[in-house]
């Protein structure tokens, strides 16, 4: 017998492509937005343990706040009686993956938030960004994971130094190509800069406005396809979630 799918799935585990990790690994000392109390993060903690005369078993608890690692945000979690996580399914998992990559300009500038000019060079290269991509932001952030110091870069005059979005290139995304869904590296989706011109943030609650999602503090997209790759992302399936930790991975084209 001939089952198409798993032929695919052959094809995709075949040595023409690889799979990518896209999210971080957590434990009790990963680094948290500093606004969430302290003692909100208590993973693996036993609460039946090996010897109980009612099962030889080992069940643990696990405590964290929803927006916790690489984590997706529903649009409640910033717009009030907004969509949250029972209204996105399977359908909201899997994705074209368009990677946009600015990491030789934030060298130069950690402040440096992606233009629709960045976007645009980067369609003449690789093709128009497919509706209901997810376009994912490369700024090789991750690598200062998992230092909550490094990961917020706050400089001399007391404030953030992080690159992101501006307004602009999420609108091109979503009003011109249609796009489905956003990423980045960072802890937040908007450049420093444009969050404290703003006095918010305005990219993050333009992309919820919109009922779109978002997965935030990614890793390895210096290791995925700058085009042509999927993205596939899971998360718990809790009713009235305002976001989730995500495991997040890319099938990308292996390069020759």
């Amino acid at each position: 017998m001939h089952y198409a799918l798993w032929t695919v799935l052959e094809q995709l585990r075949s040595d023409q492509y690889e799979w990518v990790e896209l999210s971080h690994s957590l434990n009790n000392d990963s680094p948290f937005w500093s606004g969430i109390p302290a003692g909100s993060v208590e993973l693996a903690e036993t609460c039946f343990d090996w010897g109980n005369p009612m099962l030889e078993c080992l069940i643990q608890t696990f405590k964290f706040p929803g927006q916790f690692g690489t984590h997706i945000d529903f649009p409640g979690h910033f717009v009030k009686d907004a969509p949250l996580s029972e209204a996105y399914g399977t359908e909201s998992m899997l994705f074209p993956l368009c990677v946009i990559d600015i990491s030789e300009k934030v060298k130069d500038d950690a402040d440096y938030a992606v233009t629709a000019s960045d976007i645009q060079e980067w369609e003449s290269r690789y093709g128009a960004i497919p509706e209901g991509a997810f376009v994912a932001l490369r700024t090789d952030w991750y690598k200062r994971w998992p230092s909550m110091e490094k990961m917020s870069n706050v400089g001399a005059d007391g404030n953030e130094h992080c690159p992101g979005w501006s307004l602009e290139a999420l609108r091109y995304i979503y009003e011109t190509r249609r796009a489905a869904a956003n990423g980045h590296e960072t802890l937040d989706t908007d450049a420093s800069q444009v969050a404290a011109a703003a006095g918010d943030l305005v990219c993050e609650r333009y992309v919820l406005a919109r009922h779109k999602l978002q997965i935030e503090v990614l890793a390895n997209l210096d290791k995925t396809a700058p085009a042509g790759a999927l993205l596939l992302a899971a998360w718990p399936r809790i009713e009235g979630a305002t976001g989730l930790p995500a495991r997040v991975y890319a099938i990308t084209p292996k390069s020759r």
